[in-house]
């Protein structure tokens, strides 16, 4: 590991300025340090923001509020998580180990890096490790890698379960910027899909500091997760989906539906929902709401089985979601 220096301000005013140069923010640390043992991550300073003040949880406007340095485990454990948005508490169950989760922070677990093995490995190319040195990916182990939304220059996934329900759930995210500044995002916004960049994988500009992720009033009646995985725990998603449901007289008024495991980013198609929404629940519409988002999709070999296990289980999770 190279060497760095380590800060743990008591105020965000000097946690602005030590990440405005080449620092990194770590709280719980659960991903960056691995990566700085690989040296695939090699900050000049590590800010730790243990100390700041950004680990409530409170109900505002209906929604909840939830601090940036948060565990996972006790947002997961939260009485009104589990009771408003189970679709969170399972995603967040689903991740990881009971151990990391009670480092895990929820700021952290938004900007985890993909785990593409060919990121984690320094004597391969990557883009979005070392920008313009390609992609070793192409052409290589691509089981776990997505069908969706990658470009020729990066095809490697998201790997958080927390942001799938976090997207099912129109979240938003409070940031800070060096000024000072507040300012909220939207999750989709947050994250850029990797065209011709894929080593500029959030909007964040430097020194910007994720402080809350703020989820509006329930509107869902049904919440259903489910994961993939190669193994019952502490295994990355091959698929997960987050279904956020309304059903009114036998009918679908309202449909929200994220993925996992199927591009750089948590995954959501407003056609899928319009197709849904309004609709009497049937085997037939779900088989359609499968072709639909995957119409675009275009997997490399070795991911190509996402394609027929993405419909049947979307078509499960809806089946669950709407008896």
């Amino acid at each position: 590991m190279k060497p760095f220096d380590y800060v743990r301000p008591g105020e965000r005013s000097s946690a602005h300025e030590a990440a405005r140069d080449g620092g990194r923010y770590v709280a719980g640390g659960t991903n960056l340090i691995d990566l700085m043992k690989l040296e695939v991550m090699t900050p000049d300073t590590l800010v730790d923001i243990s100390r700041l003040d950004l680990d409530g949880i409170e109900t505002v406007d209906g929604g909840l509020r939830i601090g940036a340095t948060l565990t996972n485990s006790d947002l997961a454990a939260d009485p009104r998580v589990r009771r408003d948005y189970p679709v969170l508490a399972r995603a967040l169950l689903a991740g990881a180990s009971g151990q990391l989760r009670n480092k895990a922070t929820t700021g952290g677990n938004l900007l985890q890096r993909t785990r593409c093995p060919y990121f984690y490995d320094t004597d391969t190319n990557c883009n979005k490790r070392t920008p313009g040195s390609g992609c070793a990916a192409i052409g290589g182990e691509t089981r776990n890698h997505a069908v969706l939304g990658a470009s020729e220059h990066c095809i490697a996934l998201h790997p958080s379960d927390m942001a799938v329900a976090l997207r099912a759930l129109d979240a938003t995210v409070e940031v800070e910027g060096p000024d000072g500044a507040p300012r909220e995002i939207a999750l989709p916004d947050l994250y850029r899909l990797p065209g011709a960049t894929p080593h500029i994988e959030t909007s964040l500009a430097p020194g910007d500091l994720i402080t809350a992720v703020r989820l509006p009033a329930p509107s869902g009646d049904r919440q259903v997760y489910r994961k993939v995985r190669d193994r019952a725990s502490y295994a990355f998603a091959l698929l997960s989906v987050g279904a956020v449901l309304r059903m009114e007289n036998g009918r679908i008024a309202q449909a929200a539906l994220a993925f996992g495991g199927l591009a750089p980013q948590p995954w959501r198609d407003r056609e899928v929902e319009a197709l849904l929404t309004a609709e009497t629940p049937s085997d037939a519409l779900f088989e359609k709401a499968g072709e639909v988002l995957l119409a675009k999709a275009d997997p490399p070999p070795g991911a190509a089985f996402k394609l027929p296990l993405t419909k049947r289980v979307l078509k499960a999770v809806l089946t669950e979601a709407t008896q």
